[in-house]
């Protein structure tokens, strides 16, 4: 006996003739040669007109649209919260059907990124920066030494890894993620070029203006010949206190450094940001147990940065810049 699929043109067309006469699916089986099943599929595939199967929709596209809107008036709720709200409104639904019209609608539940908070003057320095800049070449920008710091901690939050389980196996120790109240963490200074990163520093203690220059002094300046020889080049910090303090500006006045003009509060311009993203989502299924095995860990990742991963985010600055200029000062999605 055939299978639907290896019906041929005049076997359909024969079940179509004797079902209209009235025969049974057996007998139109047993005439056409094939099982009886390939019959009654063939039949309900050719029914014009069948309803729809399952159940029928609980929520009316009214119910939609005030979900809709439920959902833009605070996108930060969570399912149970925006649930709660919608069945207050007068809609019948479980959450899962609440969960379900949502991802309907086409809204995913994300890890919101991070964009400062600026004021209107700084904005408006934001934008004259960039104006300045948007005629910069990529060969312009290779010479700059972008640095910045960044604090790592042993526990990355409660956005880690998810964990695959049956009902009872909560408390499996194979389930469990160890967290602690106050993570260790270590703060460390880096910086980079178009073709390359230089040495880490970690620091021990609160950077003050004394500190910041011990940095300068014992990891700048071997960066700077790693990276440029005995090229000119110009120095990228931001706005820190340490940074901007008056002994700190003497200091590269006293080396010979040029400094390259930075607008305030604008993370989003600074290439090296995206640097320790990329290290810490390689550090993502890392898990150090201390300080010095997280150290560890951060140099091994650091060190296999390539020099592609540097140009290519060296290489956006323009794009950044045109960016900065579109939003009129306004934070960007870098």
């Amino acid at each position: 006996m055939g299978k639907t699929a290896d019906l041929t043109t005049v076997q359909k067309m024969t079940i179509d003739t004797l079902k209209k006469e009235g025969k049974t699916q057996k007998v139109i089986a047993k005439e056409v040669g094939c099982s009886q099943s390939s019959v009654s599929k063939h039949i309900n595939r050719e029914a014009k007109g069948r309803k729809r199967c399952g159940r029928k929709e609980c929520t009316s596209k009214r119910d939609k649209r005030a979900l809709e809107r439920i959902v833009k008036q605070n996108r930060l709720k969570n399912v149970g919260e925006i649930h709660k709200e919608w069945t207050v409104a007068g809609v019948s639904a479980s959450r899962s059907t609440t969960h379900r019209r949502m991802q309907d609608m086409g809204f995913s539940c994300r890890i919101p990124r991070v964009k400062p908070l600026l004021n209107k003057r700084q904005r408006q320095k934001r934008l004259a920066w960039a104006q300045d800049k948007k005629d910069w070449t990529a060969a312009e920008w290779s010479k700059v030494m972008f640095s910045d710091e960044s604090k790592f901690c042993i526990s990355f939050g409660n956005q880690g890894p998810r964990v695959w389980r049956k009902t009872g196996e909560a408390q499996n120790p194979r389930c469990l993620k160890s967290s602690v109240k106050f993570p260790q963490s270590v703060m460390v200074w880096g910086a980079m070029s178009s073709t390359a990163v230089g040495p880490l520093c970690f620091l021990r203690s609160r950077v003050n203006a004394a500190v910041y220059q011990e940095v300068l002094e014992h990891f700048m300046l071997p960066a700077a010949d790693q990276l440029y020889g005995g090229d000119d080049f110009i120095f990228q910090h931001d706005l820190a206190p340490a940074h901007s303090a008056k002994s700190t500006s003497t200091w590269f006045k006293d080396h010979g450094i040029p400094l390259l003009d930075w607008p305030a509060n604008s993370p989003d311009l600074n290439p090296i940001e995206n640097l320790w993203g990329i290290v810490k989502r390689k550090m993502r299924d890392a898990r150090p147990n201390n300080a010095e095995e997280l150290k560890a860990t951060i140099k091994a990742t650091w060190a296999l940065i390539t020099p592609e991963e540097c140009n290519r985010l060296v290489d956006s600055m323009p794009r950044r810049i045109a960016a900065a200029i579109q939003a009129k000062g306004a934070a960007t999605k870098y």
